[in-house]
């Protein structure tokens, strides 16, 4: 989960594996493969970092790198 932060400025837990796009149009937009759509403070760049520092931690990070390194020996 990565934190962000409602326009009211309310703090918000989000599931960084369910978010498929993210817009800043000004407004940050996060839109999840559910079809929800969100609007956060954060600049895209911020949420983006969020989002690759959680799947660093939990390990995604490093399967997608051994899975490229396999292809690239085939």
């Amino acid at each position: 989960m990565i934190s962000v932060t409602r326009l009211n400025g309310t703090q918000m837990w989000l599931n960084a594996l369910l978010v498929e796009v993210v817009e800043e149009s000004p407004d940050t937009h996060i839109t999840l493969v559910t079809g929800k759509r969100l609007i956060v403070l954060e600049k895209a760049d911020e949420v983006i970092e969020k989002i690759r520092e959680y799947n660093k931690d939990i390990g995604i990070h490093a399967a997608t790198i051994k899975v490229q390194s396999l292809e690239e020996l085939s």
